[in-house]
C-alpha cells in the first residue's frame, strides 16, 4: 500500500512537472509574441519619422525658395498648408494602417495557437481504483503494464514509469512516423537500397529482411519489414526515403513524441532500436505510442499480418518470406481473448521486450507492454499470463 501511495505521490509530481513545463512554454510563446509586435510597432514608428523628415526637408526647401522670388513666395503659402494637410492625412493612414496589422496579426497568432493546440492529440492513461499492481511469480518481466485502451486507464503496472531501453519497440514510433509522411497511394513506388543501408544493418547486427544493395523494393515491403521482421535496413530504407536522411527523420519521431506529451520521459536517437545512453522509453510511454499507431489504419495492418512475402525483383524473383514472430507464437495461447497486432524488442542491454494489442473476449481492447524478460519465449508467456490474470 506504501508503493502504491508512492507511486501516486511520483504521478501527481510528474504531471505537475509536465503542466509547469506547458506553462513556461505558454508563458515564453506569449512573451516572443508580445516581442514581435513592439518590433513592428518600432519599425512602424520609424517609417512615420522617416517621412515626417522628409516632408520637413520638403518644407524647408520651399521655404528656402520664397526668400528667392516673390512669386515662389505666394505659391509656397498656397502650397505649404496643402503640404501639411498631405502630413497629416500620411499620418493619420499610416496610423490605421498600423492598427489594422496589429489587430490582423494577434488574430492570425491567437488561431495558430488555437490550431496547434486543437491538432496536438495528448494521450494519458489514469490509475483507478481497481488499478492493481502486476505481483504474479509467473511474470518474470521487471517492468510492465496493462492498459485498457477503450478508458485510457491503468488496469496493472510494475514500474511502469521506470526508464527502460525499448530496443527494436522503437520501430512501432518509426512505421507510425513513415505512415503519417507517407501517402497511401505511394506505398506501391520502389526504393532503391543502398551499400550505406545494408552496410549499417550488418555492421550494428540489426535483424535484417535480406534487402540488397541496389535491390528496387517497394515502400509497402518496406513497412512489412519493419514491422513484421524487425528489419534494420527496412527501418532504415523508410527512414531515408521519409525524411532523406536518419537524422533528420529522427527528428520526426522526437517532434512526434512531443506531439504525445511524453518528450520528457522519452527519447530517441535512431530509428532502429540500438543501444544509446539517450534512446530511452518507459514502458507507459511505450504503451501510449502504441495506442497512438492503433489509431493509424496502416500502422494496424503493418503491425497486425501473421506472414508476408515481400514482391519479387531481380535480386530475389520469388521475393522474401517474412513474419511476425510474436503473433505466430502467441496465437495458439489462451490469453482470454486474441492478440491482434504486437511488436517485439531485444539488444543484449534491453533483454527481451515487448508491445501488444488485444481484444477480450468481451470486446474490450488492451495494450501490453512489458520489459526486461529473460528470453523471447518468456516474454511470450508474460503477455499471456498478465492478460489471463489481470483482465477482468
Amino acid at each position: 500500500m506504501g508503493e502504491s501511495y508512492s507511486d501516486d505521490w511520483e504521478d501527481d509530481r510528474e504531471y505537475r512537472i509536465r503542466y509547469e513545463r506547458r506553462q513556461r512554454m505558454r508563458r515564453e510563446r506569449q512573451r516572443r509574441m508580445r516581442r514581435r509586435r513592439m518590433i513592428r510597432r518600432i519599425l512602424c514608428l520609424g517609417v512615420l519619422v522617416v517621412i515626417i523628415i522628409l516632408m520637413m526637408v520638403i518644407v524647408k526647401s520651399c521655404r528656402k525658395e520664397e526668400d528667392e522670388s516673390l512669386p515662389q513666395e505666394q505659391e509656397t503659402a498656397v502650397a505649404e498648408p496643402l503640404d501639411r494637410a498631405e502630413l497629416e492625412k500620411i499620418i493619420e493612414e499610416q496610423s490605421e494602417k498600423e492598427k489594422t496589422e496589429k489587430e490582423q496579426t494577434e488574430t492570425e497568432q491567437t488561431g495558430q495557437i488555437e490550431e496547434a493546440e486543437e491538432e496536438t492529440v495528448v494521450y494519458s492513461f489514469d490509475e483507478t481504483a481497481d488499478t492493481v499492481p502486476i505481483t504474479s511469480e509467473k511474470v518474470i518481466s521487471t517492468h510492465a503494464i496493462l492498459v485498457d485502451e477503450s478508458m485510457d486507464t491503468i488496469v496493472a503496472a510494475k514500474g511502469a514509469r521506470e526508464r527502460i531501453i525499448p530496443a527494436s519497440m522503437t520501430k512501432v514510433l518509426t512505421v507510425l512516423v513513415a505512415a503519417e509522411h507517407i501517402p497511401e497511394e505511394k506505398l506501391d513506388d520502389t526504393f532503391t537500397m543502398t551499400l550505406e543501408i545494408t552496410d549499417y544493418a550488418y555492421v550494428n547486427d540489426c535483424s535484417s529482411v535480406g534487402f540488397l544493395d541496389g535491390e528496387k523494393v517497394t515502400i509497402r515491403d518496406m513497412f512489412y519489414g519493419t514491422a513484421m521482421h524487425s528489419g534494420g535496413d527496412a527501418a532504415l530504407g523508410l527512414a531515408i526515403y521519409v525524411a532523406g536522411s536518419q537524422e533528420a527523420f529522427v527528428d520526426l519521431m522526437n517532434q512526434k513524441l512531443e506531439e504525445l506529451g511524453i518528450a520528457d520521459s522519452t527519447h530517441f536517437t535512431n530509428c532502429v532500436g540500438l543501444y544509446d545512453e539517450a534512446h530511452y522509453t518507459t514502458v507507459y510511454d511505450m504503451a501510449i505510442i502504441m495506442k497512438a499507431a492503433m489509431q493509424n489504419d496502416l500502422c494496424r495492418e503493418f503491425l497486425s499480418k501473421h506472414i508476408y512475402t515481400t514482391k519479387p525483383t531481380e535480386e530475389h524473383p520469388d521475393g522474401i518470406e517474412i513474419s511476425n514472430w510474436f503473433l505466430r507464437k502467441i496465437e495458439d495461447k489462451d490469453t482470454g481473448g486474441e492478440v491482434l497486432c504486437a511488436k517485439t524488442g531485444y539488444i543484449v542491454q534491453s533483454k527481451n521486450c515487448a508491445v501488444s494489442y488485444s481484444i477480450s473476449t468481451g470486446g474490450t481492447p488492451y495494450i501490453c507492454v512489458t520489459a526486461e524478460s529473460t528470453s523471447g519465449w518468456r516474454c511470450i508467456y508474460d503477455h499471456v499470463e498478465i492478460y489471463n490474470t489481470y483482465v477482468p
